[in-house]
């Protein structure tokens, strides 16, 4: 099912046996990526592996790419029927922005099970921590991959303990109580609830889910590159993607190389541009100071909680790609980022968190200094539906 290999150091490049529970690099503390033996994976597929994905079953949703996912037997596969989001146009909100009508897309996560995008990676997450003996599992989460986590565990039949910071919203604990998870209520932010998590899970022997603090969830996520090639049987001239962790980011950047390496795209990149809170813009400051390290942010202050992440441990990877890829960092107000969810529900009946709603604000800025481009074809990403909660992205 999978041409899994090994994991590698995203950072210094030093590998780690993937048959046993991996955290950060034990060199550098830097994330892990599942590396695959993609000339294996072009010759099972070969002469087309689009071709061969595209007569797949959309009801397998993202396993339809098991070959390039981390599960060796699809026995531990744990799945509500995520992936396989709609992506369609939007011409009033183009029009809106100066744009033709076929010019933007928007990727609707919302459509995901437990409402959001993070049912992608919780779904290969939780499925190779089962592979790989886990009986109970842990993450730290501003609203969307508590409730995702604990749908999952639950389908599994595992154990599951969210710890949220205690102003996350109530939708988001209920949600996770729901489904049978334990959910600890932390004073402060994300990272507190962080620290919270990780500790109990060493004193516990429970795996931590983490962001990009396990390698595993980035798969899921990047499935959502695979979706658009699959779609578009090219990738698009620019993305535009809010960020709070990041994973998202990262991990479509992470399916661009491995969509090169088996012949289905070429060496063309999508220009990245990251979208975030102006009360908690890490990546942003990085960005525009040249730096290759993004400092916390102090005070982080965003009623978008899910964009209220004030240090991420991808921040390197996400400021390469958004470089590499000619893309840019820019960031809206609350006020900004609520209206830009109420027009895209208005305009094209499309339900958008507010963290998408930070995105959907962004594009005016973004034609304006022409980052989104007349007659290039732009893809905005709602990560979330506006009735879960914040999607943390």
């Amino acid at each position: 099912m999978s041409f899994l290999t090994h994991l590698e150091c995203s950072s210094c490049g030093l590998r780690h046996d993937a048959d046993r529970p991996q955290g950060l690099c034990t060199a550098c503390a830097r994330p892990l990526f599942a590396r695959y033996d993609l000339g294996g994976v072009q010759e099972a597929l070969a002469p087309d592996p689009l071709s061969a994905w595209r007569t797949r079953s959309a009801d397998e949703g993202l396993w339809r790419f098991s070959e390039v996912l981390p599960v060796r037997d699809d026995a531990h596969v744990v799945s509500l029927g995520e992936g396989a989001t709609p992506l369609f146009a939007v011409p009033r909100l183009a029009a809106r922005l100066g744009l033709g009508p076929e010019d933007l897309l928007v990727k609707d996560e919302g459509k995901n099970p437990t409402g959001s995008f993070k049912a992608r990676g919780m779904t290969t997450a939780v499925s190779r921590a089962i592979e790989l003996g886990a009986t109970a599992l842990c993450v730290p989460s501003a609203g969307n991959a508590g409730s995702a986590l604990a749908a999952y565990a639950a389908r599994a039949g595992l154990a599951a303990h969210v710890y949220l910071p205690a102003d996350a919203p109530a939708v988001n604990t209920r949600l996770c109580e729901e489904h049978g998870a334990t959910v600890v209520q932390v004073a402060g932010l994300i990272s507190d609830a962080g620290a919270a998590a990780r500790k109990a899970a060493v004193e516990n022997g429970w795996i931590d889910l983490s962001t990009l603090k396990e390698p595993y969830r980035v798969e899921g996520k990047k499935t959502m590159g695979y979706e658009i090639v699959l779609a578009l049987g090219e990738v698009p001239d620019a993305i535009v993607y809010p960020t709070g962790g990041g994973t998202g980011l990262v991990g479509m950047w992470k399916a661009w190389e491995e969509l090169e390496a088996i012949g289905c795209i070429g060496p063309k990149r999508p220009r990245m541009i990251s979208v975030q809170a102006a009360g908690c813009a890490p990546i942003v400051r990085a960005f525009e100071s040249g730096a290759t390290e993004a400092e916390p942010w102090k005070d982080a202050k965003t009623r978008a909680a899910g964009l209220r992440v004030p240090g991420a441990v991808g921040d390197r990877i996400m400021l390469h790609a958004i470089r590499a890829s000619g893309g840019t960092a820019v960031a809206v107000t609350d006020e900004e980022a609520f209206a830009g969810a109420r027009d895209v529900a208005r305009l094209e009946g499309v339900s958008a968190s507010p963290e998408a709603g930070a995105a959907i604000a962004a594009l005016r800025s973004l034609v304006a200094k022409g980052a989104v481009r007349p007659g290039e074809r732009t893809v905005v990403f709602v990560t979330g539906s506006s009735l879960v909660g914040p999607d943390n992205s």
